[in-house]
């Protein structure tokens, strides 16, 4: 109510000031004085948006602006920045061109971070290099650092010299109705590779609740068979039970005979629900004698599930260690990965994996082979691809080794994320930003190879 009352006042006290002009005089431009100021309160309006991650509210204050002012750089600025966090590159550098060409001299320099990340995004590396070094040049020591540009701008000259050494691509997006245009990633196996979860933000999700900070609908978690004579994932349900709710849920690990489960709830957004979680949480649920899910149950562990996002939860063959994603030590690391051990039917105290694994930035989704020797991880805290990049490590007694990056046989210029690999039937599967035109969004993505095959190819 006091913006609106002050824009009023600004309004008439612009209009007031105009009876006295001399009209016969040609304006300045053809954007009027009042136009200009509701452009500027437009703008203010949408950052305010755009800080509280409302991005999409946030971009049609930005358009509006646009239209009441054509001639500012900042509308098409704030657009570009909205549709680079919506990961629509093509209209990201579609909008932060348009508003370096309407006032190279006073736009915000960091148009050009959104100009390299956008290029590299796209895989157009040399331009992206370029921007990268022009982002350093003009932007403050302090503010770079926190855009890690400096580890941004690596981690495009390796992309390059991985595309230079001729490695390519081997992933093949899952056909059938498993992706879905709508955020699907999460692939988990059983059955002997003929049954698979993953997790969706489709518009079908339970409740069909959208999420206020990222704007986008809930997780789910949902079921594929595999059809051996259409060669596809299909019977596509999200009607599994008691293991989805209308808040946030993702399975990632089952055992190998699907009795026993791991799922991250998060249900802050779904006051409804009898299940609190303080964040996101780990849930155990098991395959009952009816036919279905239990009731998922939080593991009581405080050095599990925390008061800040717990989850991810991966698990060797035998039950008894687990490794699992969390944001408890963010006041030095944005997001690490813990494991825990199993005495009995209790965990122990679980603790974080040593800095050769974790980074300054974010680990996450990490996968443990059935054996416990082999861990798999996404992070964007080391030089790779672009963004998160699938590494290796392999535990070796009480250490492990230096992660080693897939390459671009499996990573790309993107985030790249859930990796998880079946020996016994050859294949892994992993998630993967997939760019359509100037959109994007996550899908599953399936690769013909064993352990031995990928490792040997390092």
């Amino acid at each position: 109510m006091i913006k609106k009352y002050f824009f009023a006042l600004i309004v008439c006290f612009i209009t007031t000031l105009s009876f006295g002009m001399d009209t016969s005089l040609p304006p300045d431009s053809s954007v009027t004085i009042v136009n200009k100021t509701a452009a500027a309160y437009l703008i203010e309006e949408g950052k305010t948006l755009y800080f509280e991650g409302r991005v999409k509210d946030a971009i049609l204050k930005f358009r509006q602006a646009s239209v009441k002012d054509p001639i500012t750089w900042k509308a098409p600025y704030w657009i570009s920045r909205c549709h680079y966090e919506m990961d629509n590159y093509g209209y990201a550098l579609k909008y932060a061109n348009e508003a370096i060409l309407l006032n190279d001299n006073e736009v915000d320099k960091e148009v050009y971070d959104l100009l390299a990340g956008s290029y590299h995004r796209l895989g157009i590396l040399d331009t992206a290099i370029i921007n990268y070094e022009l982002a350093i040049a003009n932007l403050p020591k302090l503010r770079a650092n926190e855009l890690k540009l400096s580890l941004r701008l690596e981690q495009c000259k390796f992309a390059q010299a991985q595309f230079a050494a001729g490695k390519k691509l081997e992933r093949v997006r899952l056909t059938g109705d498993v992706n879905s245009g709508y955020n699907d990633y999460c692939p988990v196996l059983y059955n002997n590779g003929k049954s698979m979860y993953f997790t969706s933000r489709r518009s079908n999700t339970k409740g069909g609740g959208m999420n206020p900070s990222d704007q986008q609908f809930f997780e789910d978690i949902y079921s594929a068979k595999w059809d051996a004579e259409l060669k596809e994932w299909d019977s596509i349900t999200n009607d599994l039970g008691k293991i989805n709710s209308t808040g946030f849920e993702s399975l990632t690990y089952i055992s190998e005979d699907g009795m026993t489960a791991y799922i991250t709830l998060n249900t802050d957004a779904a006051p409804e629900e009898k299940i609190k979680t303080k964040s996101s949480d780990i849930c155990e649920v098991n395959w009952t004698t009816q036919g279905r899910w239990s009731t998922p149950k939080m593991i009581a562990n405080k050095t599990i599930n925390t008061s800040f996002f717990d989850g991810g939860a991966t698990v060797t063959a035998d039950g008894n260690t687990m490794y699992f994603v969390s944001e408890q030590n963010a006041e030095k690391s944005q997001s690490d990965i813990f494991v825990v051990e199993r005495t009995g039917k209790k965990w122990g105290p679980a603790k974080p994996l040593p800095q050769t694994v974790n980074t300054k930035g974010r680990e996450t989704t990490p996968y443990i082979t059935p054996d416990g020797r082999f861990l798999f991880y996404s992070s964007n805290g080391m030089v790779g691809m672009g963004d998160y990049d699938i590494y290796v490590v392999e535990k070796i007694g009480n250490d492990w080794s230096e992660p080693k990056n897939l390459g671009a046989r499996v990573n790309t210029v993107n985030n790249d994320t859930h990796f998880k690999i079946y020996d016994a039937i050859g294949k892994a599967y992993m998630s993967g930003l997939e760019i359509v035109g100037d959109k994007a969004s996550m899908d599953i993505y399936e690769m013909n190879i064993t352990l031995e095959e990928l490792l040997n190819g390092l």
